[in-house]
C-alpha cells in the first residue's frame, strides 16, 4: 500500500495499524495525518511506548497518558480514580496515535482499551469510542518481559485487537535505501532467508574501508561504549571548549521524563572539529534527523556553533524546543541546540535516522531484530562498515516472521476493501503540499538581532555559566529586584525570568 491511500484510511476514522520496513514513511504518514487530523478539528492524542519514540513526535507515553502507569494490571474500579486532569484528557481524545507499537505488551493494550471504556463510559466500544492508530515494526525491538513481572506477547493477541480488527495499511515504499544489492539483504533478513551470498557480503564488510577524508558514526549495542568514544575524540581534539546548558520549564517530574526521553545533552559541550549529528527535522529541511556535520566555527556574536553538514552546506545552528504534551495542554519544554556528539550512538537511539555512512559494532547483539536495525540506518552497502558481527545479529523473531506474513495477506485484502478512496488519494497527491510553517530567520538577520538587541542588554543569548547561575539565584534568596537582576547580567528582562523559572518553578514571584 502507498502513503496516500494509507493516509485517506487513517483520515476515514478506521482503527489502523500502519506497519512496514524501515524507511517505507510511517513516521512522515503519521505526521500528515496528525496534520491534517487537527486541521478538521480533531482531537489528537499523540503517545508511543518509549519516551524517546514519543518526543519525536511531541507527544508522550501511552503509560502516562492512558493512567495505566508501568503496572501489570489495573486495580478494581481504576477508571473512576484518575485524575481529572487524566479524565479530562481522555474524554476530550477523538483520536489515540501509539508509536512503536512492537514494543507495547499485548496484555497492556487491553489495559489501555479497560481504562478508556471506563473513563469514556462506553463499555460496548473498544477505546471508549476513540479511534486508535497504532504504528510500528514487529520486526524492530519487541516486548520485554521482566522475570519479576507479568509476561506477555505482541499486541495482536490482544483481546482488543480480536473485536476491532484494525484495517492494516502496511507501506511498501522504499524512501531510504538506494541500493538493490542491499535492499536485497535487509528484506532476506525480514523474510528469515539470508542466504550465504547475504551473509558474505555483509562480512566482506567488516573493517572495510568508507570513504576518506569523512568521520562516519559508530553504532554500538551498549551505552558504555558510546560514551567513552565520544568523550575520548572530544579531549582529542585541541582548542577551546563551547558549553550550551539546557534549559526547561515545566514541573520538576514532567521535565524529568523529557530529558530521559529526548537526545539533547542537559550539557552539550563542543570544540572546533566535532563530529555532531543533528536529533531533530528542521522546518526548512536543511537537515534531518540524523544528519550529520562538522563543527567549523562558532558565531562570533552569539557564540552558537557552525555546522557544515557532509553535502557542504553551511548551518548555523539555533536552539530548538522540545515538548512533552498530554493532548492539547503542554506539561514541559526544553530548549537546547538540536546536536549531540555523533561519534558514537546506540543502535536503539539510533531507530528512525537515516545515516549517510556508518561503523557498526554488532558482535554483542543481544536481541532478534537488533541487527536489523542498526543495518537500516544507512542507505547503501559500501556506506557500511562492520566492526564485527555475531549470529544475533542476523535472526528475527519466528513470531514476527508469522505476524508479518499474516499482514501482508490481510493488507492486500484491505487495500482492495477501500480501493474507493484511490481517487481521493491520488488528488491529495496531486495538491500543493501543506503550507510550511514559518521560515525561520536567516543566519545573517539572526545575527543583526542579536547585535540589536546587545546595544541594551550586551549578555543577550550567551550562554549560562555556573558561576552566573550561582550569583543569580543568590541574588533572588536576597531579594534583588528583576530590574537590578537585568542591569547586573546584561539581559533581557524574560531572559532572567525564564532562567529563575528553571530554578525555582513557573510561579515564582519576583519583585518588580
Amino acid at each position: 500500500m502507498d502513503q496516500a491511500l494509507a493516509l485517506e484510511i487513517m483520515l476515514s476514522g478506521e482503527h489502523v495499524l500502519l506497519t512496514g520496513p524501515a524507511g517505507s514513511g510511517k513516521t512522515y504518514v503519521l505526521r500528515e495525518f496528525i496534520a491534517r487530523a487537527r486541521d478538521a478539528g480533531k482531537s489528537v492524542a499523540v503517545t508511543a511506548t518509549t519516551g524517546l519514540a514519543a518526543s519525536h513526535l511531541g507527544g508522550t507515553t501511552i503509560h502516562a497518558w492512558s493512567g495505566i502507569g508501568v503496572a501489570d494490571e489495573l486495580p478494581p474500579r481504576a477508571a473512576e480514580h484518575v485524575s481529572k486532569t487524566r479524565a479530562a484528557a481522555i474524554l476530550k481524545a477523538d483520536v489515540l496515535i501509539i508509536d512503536e507499537i512492537s514494543m507495547l505488551h499485548d496484555f497492556r493494550l487491553d489495559m489501555v482499551d479497560q481504562m478508556l471504556r471506563g473513563v469514556r463510559n462506553k463499555p460496548d466500544k473498544p477505546f471508549g469510542g476513540v479511534q486508535l492508530i497504532v504504528c510500528g515494526d514487529f520486526f524492530q525491538l519487541p516486548p520485554v518481559n521482566r522475570s519479576d513481572g507479568k509476561s506477555g506477547g505482541f499486541v495482536v493477541h490482544a483481546q482488543v485487537w480480536q473485536e476491532m480488527l484494525p484495517v492494516i495499511c502496511y507501506l511498501n515504499e522504499q524512501h531510504r535505501q538506494d541500493d538493490d544489492t542491499f535492499l536485497e539483504i535487509l528484506n532476506a533478513l525480514r523474510g528469515g532467508d539470508v542466504r550465504r551470498r547475504h551473509a558474505e557480503a555483509l562480512l566482506a564488510r567488516v573493517n572495510a574501508a568508507l570513504p576518506e577524508g569523512q568521520e562516519v558514526t559508530e553504532l554500538h549495542t551498549v551505552n558504555v561504549n558510546v560514551d567513552s568514544i565520544n568523550r575520548r575524540q572530544l579531549q582529542a581534539l585541541e582548542g577551546e571548549e563551547h558549553h550550551y546548558i539546557m534549559t526547561t520549564t515545566g514541573s520538576a517530574n514532567y521535565v524529568e521524563n523529557l530529558m530521559r526521553s529526548c537526545l539533547a545533552p542537559q550539557d552539550l559541550v563542543l570544540k572546533q572539529g566535532a563530529l555532531v549529528m543533528f536529533i531533530k527535522n528542521s522546518q526548512d529541511r536543511k537537515y534531518v534527523n540524523g544528519s550529520l556535520g562538522t563543527v567549523v566555527d562558532f558565531d562570533p556574536l552569539s557564540d552558537y556553533p557552525i555546522v557544515v553538514l557532509r553535502n557542504g552546506q553551511r548551518i548555523s545552528v539555533l536552539p530548538d524546543l522540545w515538548e512533552l504534551r498530554d493532548g492539547d495542554r503542554k506539561r514541559a519544554g526544553l530548549t537546547q541546540l538540536p546536536l549531540r556528539l555523533a561519534w558514537a550512538i546506540t543502535v536503539h537511539k539510533s531507530q528512525g535516522m537515516t545515516l549517510d555512512a556508518a561503523k557498526i559494532d554488532l558482535r554483542r547483539a543481544f536481541v532478534e531484530g537488533m541487527g536489523y536495525v542498526a543495518l537500516s540506518r544507512v542507505r547503501r552497502l559500501e556506506s557500511l562498515s562492520l566492526l564485527g558481527i555475531n549470529k544475533m545479529a542476523l535472526k528475527m523473531s519466528d513470531e514476527a516472521l508469522a505476524i508479518d506474513n499474516d499482514l501482508r495477506t490481510t493488507a492486500q485484502a484491505d487495500a482492495e476493501r477501500f480501493a474507493h478512496l484511490r481517487t481521493k488519494a491520488d488528488e491529495y497527491a496531486k495538491e500543493k503540499p501543506r503550507k510550511a510553517a514559518k521560515k525561520p530567520a536567516s543566519s545573517a538577520a539572526w545575527s543583526e538581532k542579536i547585535a540589536k538587541m546587545r546595544e541594551t542588554h550586551p549578555n543577550a543569548y550567551m550562554p549560562w555559566s555556573k558561576a552566573d547561575d550561582a550569583t543569580l539565584q543568590k541574588m533572588f534568596h536576597d531579594k534583588a529586584t528583576l530590574s537590578a537582576l537585568t542591569e547586573h547580567f546584561g539581559r533581557h528582562p524574560g531572559s532572567i525570568k525564564k532562567r529563575l523559572e528553571k530554578h525555582f518553578g513557573e510561579n515564582v514571584e519576583i519583585p518588580q
